[in-house]
């Protein structure tokens, strides 16, 4: 037992801090990415989607994305649904 300096009083262990539900929020799991993916190839794009890859494939990124901001409501869902759409086309583009 020291009574100063940073190794000060009682030695103890260390309790690890569980992980609480809050903290896994938001976290995709293998199921749902499954059940997306799934639902993707049944129901193809909406045809907000549509219109926005054909902008993109005529490099009106701009345009695609304001279109999508006034679709989904804010800048940061807009900018998700973008890279998202744009991965796929260059996929597409890769599997031609």
């Amino acid at each position: 037992d020291l009574r100063v300096g940073l190794n000060k009083g009682h030695p103890t262990t260390p309790i690890p801090k569980t992980q609480r539900p809050s903290q896994r929020k938001g976290i995709l799991s293998a199921r749902t990415k499954f059940v997306r993916s799934v639902v993707r190839e049944v129901a193809g794009f909406s045809p907000y989607e549509r219109r926005v890859m054909e902008l993109l494939r005529n490099s009106k990124d701009k345009k695609a994305r304001k279109f999508t901001k006034k679709r989904l409501g804010t800048l940061l869902r807009a900018k998700r649904k973008l890279e998202e759409l744009s991965t796929i086309i260059q996929e597409s583009r890769r599997a031609h």
